[in-house]
């Protein structure tokens, strides 16, 4: 039976860099990336990254059961349902929403199907689309809110004392370009 081989030794691989750290083959003058978060990092990432996974789940689940919509359908809802007379422009909806034009448009056509949404032409051509929240869409809305905003109060702001939610805004303030800019 054959010696398992050794892991090679950590000078073997620090020599593998030189001092610019580039690696062997490499030939620019980039420093290499480090390849995993330090302790610090992580104690911040792994609460973030598992915040915003569950989060929109619980307000899915909620929605679900009591208006039968997920949380991108009812983000669709609340941003028809904005007083004034122009509706905002479907590339917004799908921003806010945090959806591509192809989910919008497969979401909207989902809410049009329940009564809750209609669809009408705009502009000279009749080539661009809107959308207007109907009568029934309006009730959906208000039905489900109350549970909706009392679970975001839950999960989200009663935890948090006034200056923490405010630190939480100012962070996410910083955060949200960056993520925006990248999707």
């Amino acid at each position: 039976m054959e010696p398992e081989p050794e892991e090679p030794a950590a000078s073997a691989v620090a020599t593998a860099e030189d001092a610019t750290g580039r690696g062997a083959g490499r030939d620019d003058a980039r420093p290499a990336p480090d390849r995993r978060l330090g302790d610090d990092e992580m104690r911040t990432w792994l609460p973030a990254i598992r915040f915003a996974q569950l989060l929109p789940q619980a307000l899915d689940r909620t929605l679900r059961d009591g208006a039968g919509i997920n949380h991108a359908h009812y983000a669709i809802l609340v941003m028809l349902a904005r007083p004034g007379d122009e509706q905002p422009p479907m590339s917004e909806i799908a921003r806010l929403a945090g959806l591509s034009r192809s989910r919008l448009s497969h979401a909207i056509d989902a809410l049009v199907a329940r009564g809750w949404v209609a669809r009408s032409a705009c502009g000279g051509d009749g080539r661009t689309r809107t959308a207007r929240l109907t009568d029934d869409g309006l009730a959906a809305l208000r039905a489900s809110a109350p549970a909706h905003v009392a679970q975001i109060r839950e999960l989200v702001l009663a935890p948090l004392d006034t200056a923490e939610r405010e630190q939480l805004a100012v962070i996410l303030g910083k955060l949200l370009p960056g993520i925006e800019a990248s999707v």
